[in-house]
């Protein structure tokens, strides 16, 4: 009779063995396991990614031909916008030196653009996390910025051969010296709890008492000088709302994010060109 018994919890004894075993092995191990299971899933994604992108052309080409002249049309507008931005950076990098050397001021953190395409997604971790297809191969490194036109999308966590994963302004695992724009005093911004189909948003703490805001006022937030590898200036969000915080010294707030984070399909990785500054 026991040995029958046995028999039919012997599945049970071997998942619980296994459990334990996995419990028990060490840290070191568990992380070789894990970066050789994304190295293996790696091109599941990364076809996955160039499949999509595969089908977009081949959608554009159904798009008639007056379609296609009045989209070259704004594109080339677009280009005529960035060549005149291009030209302004080359004048205000120009003067950010004359001032440095001036005032004998340390020279800011130089960057590398790496732009990269955004490989995927996961539903359930939408606004916590995404992959990018690129990695080791383009020397990104972990704690590198990631920015869009609208300003900060994250920060690189985890770097493989050929993708990499940003931990997301939206999640709550991220944080940043911030600051109001044209306001030097600092701030702490957080990510907060997103949920999908839904506006994206973080909250903001220590921010000085006399800083006010108001629906039809709210106050744009931007990286702080003290935000680490992330050049101050950066664009996080608006405050949306204030209330005293519970020492009564600061306040603490909701920020409402650009809703572009939502739809990315480009980055820009910031690589710091000095590798000691992550």
């Amino acid at each position: 009779m026991l040995p029958k018994r046995f028999d039919q919890a012997r599945p049970f004894v071997t998942l619980g063995a296994i459990l334990l075993l996995w419990l028990f092995l060490s840290l070191g191990i568990k992380t070789f396991t894990r970066a050789t299971f994304f190295e293996i899933q790696a091109p599941m994604v990364l076809t996955d990614s160039y499949v999509q992108d595969l089908q977009t052309f081949w959608s554009n080409r159904l798009h008639s031909k007056d379609e296609l002249l009045k989209a070259g049309r704004d594109v080339a507008g677009l280009i005529a916008d960035y060549d005149f931005g291009v030209q302004q950076n080359k004048n205000l990098q120009a003067e950010i030196l004359r001032l440095e050397n001036m005032l004998n001021l340390p020279p800011m953190p130089a960057f590398r653009f790496e732009p990269a395409r955004v490989a995927s997604r996961d539903f359930s971790a939408w606004w916590n996390r995404m992959i990018i297809r690129k990695g080791e191969n383009y020397g990104i490194a972990v704690g590198a910025p990631v920015v869009f036109a609208g300003g900060v999308v994250g920060r690189v966590t985890e770097v493989y051969r050929y993708t990499a994963v940003v931990d997301l302004i939206t999640s709550p695992t991220f944080r940043i010296a911030a600051s109001v724009s044209g306001d030097s005093r600092p701030m702490s911004y957080q990510g907060g709890l997103n949920y999908s189909f839904k506006s994206p948003h973080g909250t903001v703490e220590n921010v000085p008492i006399d800083v006010v805001v108001s629906k039809s006022m709210p106050q744009h937030i931007v990286t702080s000088p003290l935000g680490g590898v992330f050049p101050p200036g950066l664009s996080i969000g608006e405050i949306t709302s204030l209330e005293p915080s519970a020492d009564g010294m600061f306040k603490i707030g909701e920020v409402a994010l650009d809703e572009r984070l939502g739809s990315l399909t480009e980055v820009t990785v910031l690589v710091p060109l000095n590798p000691d500054e992550l």
